[in-house]
């Protein structure tokens, strides 16, 4: 099973905490104050808070410009953590019945009458993400990309199904077949029987993972 207890590396300072805990480290990260400087003027930036809706586990912390669209954030999302087969998505205010935000949507647009998004990806075997804004500052930005990854979960402990070893590759047979987790350790994974889902594949840092034909390679973008 995954840890329960979800932490993550802040990537201004190396500094290792929970996901509620982040959000505050980061607003007062002594080497993220460093990079950012005392600009007060510039550019709006806004702090984010992205989760998978239903693998708590799986987390975000991004800055995003304001002069973005939010299709950066929908190119962001399937890079590092959704896409699989080209499959639809889109953004929404309330959740899949919301009202649908264009992707051509300036973000300090919508964030000023909302705080927060929910982005579905793939309407079959869906992959729902919450977006929330938890900061926001005025200043310059630290890239010149639109988004910058500034905290991310680190990969959740799962246990092999067979000898409660850590596990390192999934099975995607045992879990639509055998309604087994589908978790093998290296030993188990040699000689493992199943293949009419393809060969046991590496975990990846996603919630995506196992889910329609995804295999990561859940890295970020830039």
């Amino acid at each position: 099973m995954a840890n329960k207890g979800s932490r993550g590396i802040c990537l201004f300072c190396g500094a290792a905490y929970a996901k509620r805990g982040m959000t505050k480290h980061l607003s007062g990260c002594k080497k993220r104050q460093e990079a950012i400087g005392n600009a007060n003027s510039g550019a709006t930036l806004y702090h984010l808070l992205i989760q998978d809706a239903y693998s708590k586990e799986y987390w975000m912390h991004l800055e995003m410009k304001g002069t973005a669209q939010l299709i950066a954030l929908d190119k962001y999302l399937r890079s590092i953590w959704l896409e699989c087969c080209g499959h639809m998505s889109q953004f929404s205010i309330g959740g899949w019945r919301g009202d649908e935000i264009p992707k051509s949507s300036f973000v300090q647009s919508i964030f000023e009458y909302t705080s927060e998004l929910e982005h579905i990806y793939d309407f079959g075997t869906s992959s729902h993400t919450l977006v929330k804004v938890v900061g926001k500052r005025t200043g310059k930005p630290l890239t010149k990309h639109p988004i910058m990854l500034m905290a991310r979960n680190e990969m959740p402990v799962v246990t092999c199904m067979e000898c409660e070893q850590p596990a390192r590759w999934l099975c995607n047979e045992c879990i639509y077949e055998d309604n087994a987790s589908g978790y093998l350790c290296d030993e188990h994974a040699k000689n493992h029987p199943h293949d009419n889902y393809g060969e046991p594949f590496e975990l990846v840092n996603s919630p995506r993972m196992g889910m329609c034909g995804y295999q990561g390679p859940a890295d970020p973008p830039y």
